[in-house]
């Protein structure tokens, strides 16, 4: 209890230092998103439940970014980003102070590059192909392979940002394991490419994690290969993702708490495809996607989900939306409907909630 009291109060005195900061420098802004739902899961026996809960669109939290001219066309830029639980106000990404991101960094007319807890590439080819943006029942996040040390973050990360050239993007990272004595233990790198003209989106994405640590060696790399296509026609946006997954931990499961009551086996050979479409009318819009992960290990066990949604936007900062998916595991597959901040309890999931910015 004291540490967490003690957690909570550095929390609220780094936001009162970088409100003094943000009055006297233009370029330091305070955001931030709370979301807050009810959720009904079921279909995991006495794991299934009903509550109120936090970060189902999208994790609520409390961020700070600015950047500094340094002159010369370069600058220096830093973002700060802590989440947290809005039906409880405890911190989120196990305690973390600033767990949803935390870097620093340059930026030039030759890129940008950062230091610190980032976003993996490959993870944002896939946000970017779902139309429930990697949050609600429907996130990709159920099914389809992250990576990074928790879900799609690395700690420790080098990353380079081209510049917008003709189009193209390129996107690059890399961080360190950090065991004493072997350099290539735990070590990550990644990238992606990314055409984007109009309503075309074209990405490409890599990760590879290796597997050894301090005491066991020589495992099979994680090794993640994603490539999406999104087309938006106006009336209606479509998406199409295709993942292949090998290795040891390239696949692994949001909840391996065992909620089916049979043993959860996280696949090391897998295919992932999504489908979705996003339909905007005025201040409403209907998600729907479909999700289909093709184990090619000898257990075979494939899953699929389907997840429908309804989202109205009150105004530029507030919105309501409700949405459903239910997966269909096969042969002792042990997949489970979350939201952007929880793993699920089981395999379908109804929720309802309001989400606002500042």
């Amino acid at each position: 209890m004291k540490q967490s009291n003690f957690v909570i109060a550095a929390l609220g005195a780094s936001a009162l230092a970088f409100t003094s900061l943000a009055a006297a420098q233009s370029g330091v802004n305070i955001y931030g998103l709370i979301d807050t739902a009810i959720v009904q899961e079921g279909g995991g026996g006495p794991s299934n439940v009903t509550k109120v809960t936090s970060g189902v669109s999208a994790g609520s939290r409390l961020g700070f970014k600015g950047t500094e001219d340094l002159g010369h066309g370069l600058s220096a830029l830093f973002l700060l980003e802590s989440g947290f639980q809005s039906d409880t106000g405890a911190l989120g990404q196990g305690g973390l102070l600033f767990g949803r991101q935390a870097y620093v960094g340059l930026r030039s007319t030759a890129g940008s590059v950062l230091i610190g807890r980032q976003y993996t590439p490959e993870y944002l080819v896939v946000v970017a192909a779902d139309p429930f943006g990697s949050g609600y029942s429907g996130d990709s996040k159920n099914m389809v392979a992250t990576t990074g040390n928790s879900f799609s973050r690395m700690d420790n990360t080098v990353k380079y940002l081209s510049p917008v050239l003709a189009g193209w993007t390129l996107e690059l990272a890399a961080a360190p394991g950090e065991v004493s004595g072997n350099n290539a233990s735990g070590r990550q790198f990644g990238g992606s490419l990314a055409y984007i003209k109009g309503p075309l989106q074209i990405r490409i994405g890599y990760h590879n994690r290796n597997n050894d640590t301090a005491t066991v060696k020589n495992t099979d790399n994680a090794r993640n290969e994603v490539i999406a296509v999104v087309y938006d026609f106006g009336i209606v946006k479509t998406s199409l993702l295709y993942g292949v997954n090998r290795g040891l931990n390239s696949s692994v499961l949001r909840n391996t708490a065992n909620p089916f009551g049979r043993q959860a086996v996280a696949s090391t050979d897998s295919r992932d495809t999504l489908a979705g479409v996003t339909v905007p009318f005025g201040s409403h819009a209907l998600l729907m996607s479909y999700i289909y992960k093709n184990d090619r290990t000898v257990l075979n066990q494939n899953a699929r989900q389907l997840a429908v949604g309804y989202r109205y936007t009150l105004s530029k900062r507030t919105g309501f939306y409700t949405t459903y998916a239910k997966i269909n595991n096969r042969n002792g597959a042990s997949y489970t409907v979350g939201n952007a901040s929880e793993s699920g309890a089981g395999d379908r999931s109804a929720t309802a909630g309001i989400v606002h910015t500042f």
